[in-house]
């Protein structure tokens, strides 16, 4: 019974933690910034998907690496298919000051990715040639994690991407603006400091 409460009361306070101490180090980031989900019912209509999983260790206070996976499929019937992927590393700086924040429960940060990708474009008219680039995977921007619960945030990011390698075109590049959920879970060090409070 002793044990029970105790695990309650570290969940209990795991919830009810000062804001922003789900950005301490020790703690993990899991998430997907998601855009432009499109699906096309007839022929001549876009299909589009995107999506960015992505997990991060906080290897100091505000401060966010980790590995991230991206994938964009978009076609036109009869008309072309496009591919675009990244797989690296990012990492996230966030501001935490909240009285730079518009709302009381956000943030800004910033974030940077390098690693290894790719735009694929397959032209199935005279107007679509085929192209691709694909070698080193690039990017940066700025973002606003808005927090629904002490743990959970949802996020809009403004990204420019580039890819720099070799293909029919050197480099490509796009800008792109995502929207996303994120959970803060709490590390090793928060658990153990939470027990403290508790005993």
């Amino acid at each position: 019974m002793k044990k029970t409460l105790s695990v309650l009361a570290v969940l209990l306070l795991l919830l009810t933690q000062k804001t922003h101490a789900q950005l301490e180090k020790g703690n993990v980031l899991v998430g997907a910034d998601m855009a432009n989900f499109r699906i096309a019912l007839k022929a001549g209509q876009l299909t589009e998907l995107q999506i960015t999983p992505r997990a991060a260790w906080f290897i100091k206070d505000n401060v966010a690496i980790g590995p991230y996976v991206g994938l964009d499929y978009s076609a036109v019937k009869d008309s072309y298919d496009k591919f675009v992927y990244g797989v690296g590393g990012f990492g996230r700086y966030y501001v935490n000051k909240p009285n730079l924040s518009p709302l009381k429960h956000g943030l800004f940060f910033g974030e940077v990715n390098a690693g290894i990708g790719g735009t694929n474009f397959n032209g199935k008219t005279p107007e679509n040639p085929d192209y691709s680039t694909n070698g080193l995977d690039l990017g940066f921007g700025a973002g606003y994690a808005y927090f629904i619960t002490t743990n959970i945030s949802f996020e809009t990011l403004l990204k420019y991407n580039g890819t720099l390698g070799f293909g029919q075109e050197a480099y490509t590049n796009y800008l792109n603006l995502a929207l996303g959920f994120a959970i803060y879970l709490p590390g090793k060090s928060t658990m153990h400091k939470v027990e403290n409070d508790v005993k």
